[in-house]
């Protein structure tokens, strides 16, 4: 039983009890008070009417006409007269008349009034002796009357008294439901601090849940810190702070095997031409500076063009990465305006060649390097600030005009979407769930995602698509029972008719929302954190599950993350590449589990492309894997990552 549930049963046993006991006394001492007025009024009335007798002759009819008018005006159950010897004289009798009143109530407070007794003389000589008893309807009538009005002002006082009591325990209960709230939260890895009541002891309680919400918040902030640490120690280079050149190639390998709309994208290089030269010229502290510099600039193009990636491929080359832009020239004109005012900073004269050229899904990484490495060559060859910018072969695009884009998506979205089907085991080899990454039907072919999203996303149709995903997902749990993760996009977040429609066919679905997994990138938590955790309560109160994917080394970096209410993240493929013999990946995936779990968080790692590789992963406390090295039988059939 709860605790508001036993105050209020305290307050109406306390309230029963008052009343009851207050009734009963209130009862008793107006029967008590009765009985005496009657046994003073029978005492009276037989002195007065003895004296009266004694007073006059004894002759019986006279006696019998003065008794038959008192006993007639007088209201009287008995009078009696009786001779010396003990003989009836004379005698009237009544019965009690109380049908308005309640037999019960009668039977329970039914008076107790000795009868009233005189002496009748005759002269100095005793006659007899008078016995009186008064009617008691009237008594019971009063009493009655009385009771019910007392039982009324107790009611009213009563309803009074719940009304007070409500408005009490309403305030006390706003407080405990504040500690309840703040102790579910930190339960489940939320850790909010709760306005303190005014109440003592609840103050104290809220006072001591705060504390350990602070601390424990400033444990996962000291963790998180430290992980970060590692990375850059590890990942990152000293003199630009920028990615190494193994974590950038890991990070450029996972977009091109990524099934999403980071799938495609552009990728740049700068040169900082005659390196050597201009470390003689400058000086090595001030060649450091201007790389620092240049990093800062590539890094500025990075964040204008959503969350792109800078790394440092060698000492004098750089590497940008800008998943989903494929406007060539005008990244390259900003590019080239970058290098131009930071050549024009410097006081030695400074070439900073660049080249560009867009990646796509399942290119070679040896060969994207190597043509960018020669136009990047051929950039340096043409002088100060050289740019070159090569272009796709015409055969690997499937529409050239925005219009046509627009045609073909609306035509295979009418036509449905088919879903893929990867495998995301646990340690155990069961399966936590299925990615279903999509796949529309364009020029007579199903593509993948890597080959229309970034379509989708330039024509903003990522919201139609996202909900038409959701309805073939929910289709598929219906059918199979299995659970699947849904990819929604970035768009479709900001974009409150999706949000809305996706939780009316949740709430529509209530039976399957468990077997639901949503999931969203990363940059969704860096750039929207109130909304995704607006949508993330929302969908955990249906019973679904919100987690995000392609989740990097600045995971613990995400504002709230504690309060976001994430189930599961899935740490980006980059991180997991050659896991088996990099030690120092591994040290950071396991800071990264570690994190993750401290915060009610599943770890699960992207992009594993072995059995060895998943085993390394499990050690290091990871909770599920998923890849091209992911397979899983069941029965007699075999689904493959």
């Amino acid at each position: 039983m709860s605790l508001i549930k036993q105050l209020w049963l305290t307050i109406a046993t306390l309230l029963l009890l008052a009343f009851v006991g207050s009734l009963l006394i209130g009862v008793t001492s107006s029967r008590h008070y009765i009985e005496q007025e009657i046994e003073i009024k029978n005492n009276d009335n037989a002195n007065a009417l003895a004296l009266s007798m004694s007073q006059m002759e004894k002759d019986p009819v006279i006696l019998e006409l003065l008794l038959a008018a008192q006993f007639d005006t007088g209201h009287y159950q008995r009078i009696e007269l009786r001779d010396a010897e003990g003989d009836v004289i004379e005698q009237r009798t009544a019965g009690e008349h109380i049908d308005d009143v309640p037999a019960w109530f009668v039977g329970l407070v039914r008076f107790d009034v000795p009868a009233g007794h005189a002496v009748v003389q005759d002269g100095w000589q005793q006659y007899g002796t008078l016995e009186l008893e008064s009617q008691h309807s009237f008594a019971y009538r009063s009493l009655w009357r009385s009771t019910l009005e007392l039982a009324g002002w107790f009611a009213i006082a009563g309803a009074i008294s719940l009304l007070l009591a409500s408005w009490i325990v309403s305030t006390i209960r706003r407080p405990l439901r504040n500690v309840v709230s703040q102790a579910q939260a930190i339960g489940q890895r939320r850790f909010m601090t709760a306005s303190e009541p005014r109440t003592r002891e609840l103050r104290e309680v809220v006072q001591a849940m705060n504390q350990l919400s602070l601390a424990v918040r400033q444990m996962l902030g000291e963790e998180s810190d430290k992980l970060d640490q590692l990375r850059r120690r590890m990942q990152h280079d000293p003199v630009t702070d920028t990615l190494t050149r193994a974590p950038f190639l890991d990070q450029l390998q996972a977009h091109l095997k990524s099934e999403k709309d980071d799938a495609s994208g552009t990728l740049a290089m700068v040169r900082v031409a005659h390196l050597a030269e201009l470390n003689q010229q400058l000086g090595h502290a001030a060649t450091d500076a201007l790389l620092a510099q240049l990093a800062r600039r590539l890094e500025q193009i990075a964040k204008a063009h959503g969350l792109g990636t800078v790394g440092r491929l060698n000492g004098s080359d750089f590497g940008v990465i800008l998943p989903r832009h494929h406007d060539l020239e005008a990244i390259g004109k900003a590019l080239q305006q970058h290098l131009e005012a930071l050549g024009g900073e410097q006081a030695a004269s400074t070439s900073l060649p660049s080249a560009l050229r867009q990646y796509s899904q399942g290119e070679s990484q040896a060969e994207l390097l190597a043509s960018l490495d020669g136009a990047l060559a051929s950039a340096e060859a043409r002088g100060e600030n050289g740019q070159e910018i090569l272009d796709l072969p015409a055969s690997t695009v499937l529409f050239t005009r925005h219009d046509e884009w627009r045609q073909a998506l609306g035509d295979a979205l009418q036509q449905g979407v088919f879903l893929a089907h990867y495998p995301v085991l646990d340690a155990q080899g069961q399966l936590l769930h299925y990615e279903v990454p999509s796949r529309l039907r364009l020029k007579g072919e199903w593509r993948p995602a890597g080959v229309f999203l970034p379509w989708v996303s330039r024509l903003a149709m990522a919201p139609t698509l996202d909900l038409a995903v959701v309805s073939a997902a929910m289709a598929d749990v219906e059918s199979s029972g299995k659970p699947v993760a849904i990819n929604l996009s970035a768009e479709s977040l900001n974009d409150g008719h999706f949000v809305g429609e996706l939780l009316s066919r949740v709430g529509a679905h209530q039976g399957i929302a468990d077997k639901l997994w949503f999931e969203l990138p990363q940059s969704v938590a860096m750039q929207q954190p109130q909304a995704l955790k607006t949508l993330c309560h929302a969908l955990l109160g249906l019973g679904c599950r919100v987690g995000l994917e392609h989740v990097g080394t600045q995971f613990g970096k995400i504002e709230g993350l504690q309060d976001l209410g994430l189930s599961f993240m899935k740490i980006d493929g980059a991180l997991s590449q050659e896991i088996e013999s990099r030690r120092d990946q591994q040290s950071l995936l396991r800071g990264m589990a570690t994190l993750a779990h401290s915060l009610g968080i599943m770890a699960i790692a992207e992009g594993v492309e072995s059995q060895g590789a998943a085993g390394t992963l499990f050690e290091l406390g990871l909770d599920g894997v998923t890849g091209p090295g992911i397979r899983h039988r069941e029965g007699s059939g075999e689904s493959d990552a």
